[in-house]
């Protein structure tokens, strides 16, 4: 038995301010261990105007908005990327704004970021700096009280600060910023961006890529922490008005919808472009044998400028190439696609890129009935060197993903559409709210597609969660913030233990119809708006009627482990009393199946309230007969460590 101490430590401080002093006369009873500090009420932030004590956003909610209009140019030649912006900030909080931060993440790139040095080696993930890295910053100007004037700015990394000439008064006033800027794209842009040599030309995943507003909100003010590669994105919402101009022979695919079709596609392909809209099966629009013919694009000369547009979004992206292969379907007015050179296709054997869009398709109308209608209009998935990364209507995926991976890296990249896309939480202090909501999404939309079968969801499942509980990728909690987060142990804390706790949530602790009703109701409340953790976890209590301070505190705040045994039996004249233990900190209900010598088998939920007076629970089975076997979690569906104590059988010690 591994001993906990904080928990240990707690339940004793509380024994001792509840129990009586002993005087001289009286004897000393030593009491059982209870787990009180368990089951105490979770201390989480008081509830205010802002953010009510059901979770939802309170009638003084407020945030930010942000709106672009964003002009952009593409050079294959230097693979620069060019563009001028005007945002509109306004200032919805009651808070006056001396100056403004902004978020310039492609210094992640620049030689010696704190990014750079902290990602440093061949090997490291979120690398990709270089010489001649980073954002160059060509003007700044403010437009404010109807006249412009250049700023004084303090540029720290990916961080910038822009100091104000009057203060932006609370309430709805605005402003106007005018940036300049360039950049180097980088070969390995930190498995976020990048670009990829194929045989037929460059593909550019273009992501983090303009100045950009930070969030200010009602919970840390100006939320000003660097971006160092491991802890992703906290944007506002806003409306984007985007012009991409690349050379003629390029496609480019973005956020959002494409305004001017007739302008950059040719006829043909304009054609089948409407038609995939309504269209149930893929259909091509520039299909592999179509690459790089002078029929592909437009006749004439000079680059052709693609017009998007993207409403009620956090960010926008972008992916260009001359080697796109375009397919395309449709679904309830969505028109689903995916973009990528020859190099994605695969074989009978081990399918690619040509069921990518199939497999979006799933995605967006699975996720669209059970949690929340998918918002835009357009879905592209672009195949590059970029593993897989998240952004509002587009994703980055792998040219190399084949098969099922292919599917499920399309899956939970286009699924964090919904977390945190729409619902939108701060990934560079909670990784878990959107990776850890993602996978267990994921984990029913690939059982959906796939059938049951526990290979396809091998990672969720307890015998599988179990162990890694008890290696050293385990000794953070959940609530770690994700720069602090050991990179071996991100996959599990940020991924998979949040995720495989909202299937314990919704399968075992409050059951399926109570589950999903609170989780939509958390997902409508929170949609285009900035949840916390403490507003989720009220938002689950208030909708479902539990109590659940045992479970965060013993799966997200801290990381003890569930290991439960069986004790043994004793027969009564008219039952039995079945000895149970729980030999480790963390708590759960008790599945049981007991098995009576005239063959009759017996199942039970015990609530995990049996443990709130010690580690120690004798249950009493009433009927009469003999127990011959009693085994704990039959299905395997809790993540106990040790199982060998599981089973108790008659006559075996």
């Amino acid at each position: 038995m591994r001993i906990h101490t904080a928990t240990a430590l707690a339940a004793g401080v509380l024994l001792t301010l509840t129990s009586p002093t002993p005087t001289r006369a009286q004897t000393v009873q030593t009491l059982p261990p209870t787990n009180q500090a368990m089951f105490a009420p979770l201390q989480l932030p008081e509830a205010d105007a802002y953010r009510i004590a059901t979770g939802a956003p309170g009638p003084e909610y407020w945030q930010q908005e942000a709106d672009y209009r964003i002009r952009t140019s593409l050079d294959t030649l230097s693979h620069t990327v060019s563009g001028s912006e005007t945002i509109t900030y306004v200032n919805n909080s009651p808070d006056s704004l001396p100056f403004v931060w902004m978020q310039l993440e492609q210094n992640l790139f620049a030689p010696d970021s704190r990014g750079s040095i902290i990602n440093s080696g061949d090997r490291a993930r979120w690398r990709g700096s270089f010489e001649g890295g980073g954002l160059r910053l060509d003007s700044i100007a403010i437009d404010q009280d109807g006249r412009s004037y250049a700023p004084e700015s303090f540029v720290d990394g990916t961080r910038m600060r822009v100091d104000l000439q009057r203060a932006m008064r609370p309430a709805s006033d605005t402003v106007q910023l005018r940036i300049s800027w360039s950049f180097i794209v980088p070969e390995y842009g930190a498995d976020r961006m990048g670009r990829l040599q194929t045989e037929k030309g460059w593909v550019y995943e273009i992501a983090q890529w303009y100045p950009r507003m930070t969030v200010y909100d009602d919970v840390h003010g100006w939320n000003t922490l660097p971006y160092l590669g491991q802890g992703e994105f906290y944007l506002e919402y806003g409306d984007f008005d985007v012009e991409i101009t690349a050379p003629r022979d390029m496609l480019v695919v973005g956020s959002g919808t494409l305004l001017n079709p007739d302008d950059v596609l040719t006829g043909r392909q304009l054609a089948r472009y409407r038609a995939a809209r309504t269209s149930d099966t893929t259909l091509a629009i520039i299909a592999a044998d179509e690459v790089g013919t002078p029929q592909s694009r437009p006749s004439g000369n000079g680059p052709l400028t693609w017009k998007f547009r993207i409403e009620h979004s956090r960010d926008f992206s972008w992916a260009a190439s001359k080697a796109f292969i375009w397919d395309a379907t449709g679904w309830d007015g969505v028109l689903i696609q995916s973009a990528y050179p020859h190099e994605g296709i695969g074989d009978e054997a081990n399918p690619g890129w040509e069921n990518a869009t199939k497999y979006l398709r799933h995605t967006i109308s699975y996720y669209s009935k059970e949690w929340f209608h998918y918002p835009w209009d357009s879905a592209v998935n672009v195949a590059g060197i970029v593993g897989g990364m998240e952004y509002p209507g587009i994703v980055f995926c792998s040219v190399n993903a084949r098969g099922q991976g292919l599917f499920s890296v399309t899956d939970h990249e286009f699924g964090h559409n919904w977390f945190p896309m729409v619902v939108g939480s701060d990934e560079r202090r909670y990784a878990w709210m959107d990776e850890g909501f993602n996978t267990f999404i994921n984990y029913y939309s690939n059982i959906d597609y796939w059938g049951a079968g526990a290979e396809n969801a091998r990672s969720e499942q307890a015998d599988y969660i179990a162990p890694q509980m008890l290696s050293p990728i385990a000794d953070q909690p959940i609530l770690t913030f994700p720069d602090l987060i050991r990179g071996e142990g991100l996959g599990f804390l940020a991924y998979r233990k949040p995720g495989f706790g909202l299937i314990l949530l919704r399968e075992i602790i409050l059951g399926d119809a109570r589950f999903k009703t609170a989780m939509r109701t958390y997902v409508r409340d929170w949609a285009y708006k900035h949840p916390t953790p403490s507003d989720f976890f009220r938002v689950i209590e208030d909708v479902s009627g539990e109590n659940l301070s045992w479970f965060w505190r013993g799966w997200f705040y801290q990381t003890d482990v569930l290991d439960q045994a069986v004790a043994g039996v004793d027969a009564q004249p008219d039952g039995s009393v079945l000895h149970l233990r729980n030999d480790e900190g963390l708590v759960m209900p008790v599945l049981l199946e007991v098995e009576m010598a005239d063959g009759r088998v017996v199942r039970k939920q015990l609530p995990v309230e049996v443990w709130t007076r010690g580690n120690a629970f004798d249950f009493f089975l009433a009927g009469k007969g003999t127990v011959v076997r009693v085994t704990l979690d039959p299905d395997h569906r809790l993540p106990d460590v040790d199982r060998t104590d599981n089973v108790w059988t008659r006559g075996v010690s």
